[in-house]
């Protein structure tokens, strides 16, 4: 039998053995009446109470894990990849669980320049101003003025209380994965 041991920069989960935990429906009490009175067969039970307690354990809390406020921090993990949040190990919980939880409202928003202002907040917990060329309007009058700008561009204005702190590289990924790919985008950090 071949052990997997979890790789090295992940922590090992929580739902395992856990000493002392009791079972809520312990196989001895279910067994027929010959074997609820050998003491060997209620010894050997035990066994399969105490590896099976963790996973009723978490089927009796499994609402609490679709939570990002109540997920255990291993699993908000596995949850941020499913709503592809932008989560980091350096950053505190609580801000990765609020990441999580704004994930799918700030998918909504991707690409426009709220959602671009938003998503720096989230991430880098900066107020970010985010101008783009673009406009959309109509006209009842045919060869109307159009709004913005014919040459299309963005500019995204990081205001930070410490401009030197911000790791720019990855800001920079992040403003080019969630900006439009097709718009030139400058980045400028000013300190506040």
């Amino acid at each position: 039998m071949t052990v997997v041991a979890p790789p090295p920069d992940r922590p090992p989960s929580r739902r395992q053995h856990v000493e002392g935990l009791v079972s809520p429906h312990p196989f001895g009490e279910r067994l027929p009446g010959p074997y609820a009175e050998d003491g060997f067969v209620q010894r050997f039970v035990t066994a399969f109470d105490d590896v099976l307690a963790p996973v009723l354990a978490v089927l009796d809390c499994l609402d609490a894990y679709w939570n990002p406020a109540l997920a255990p921090e291993d699993f908000l993990e596995w949850l941020a990849t499913w709503v592809a949040a932008e989560t980091d190990d350096g950053r505190p919980l609580a801000d990765r669980r609020r990441a999580v939880a704004r994930a799918t409202r700030l998918h909504r928003l991707r690409g426009t320049a709220h959602g671009l202002s938003e998503l720096l907040r989230d991430a880098f917990d900066v107020e970010a101003e985010v101008v783009d060329s673009g406009g959309a309007a109509w006209s009842a009058t045919p060869g109307g003025e159009l709004p913005g700008s014919a040459e299309p561009s963005l500019r995204v204005l990081i205001r930070s209380d410490d401009p030197d702190s911000l790791p720019m590289s990855r800001l920079e990924v992040l403003i080019d994965a969630n900006r439009p790919a097709h718009v030139p985008c400058t980045v400028e950090v000013v300190g506040t």
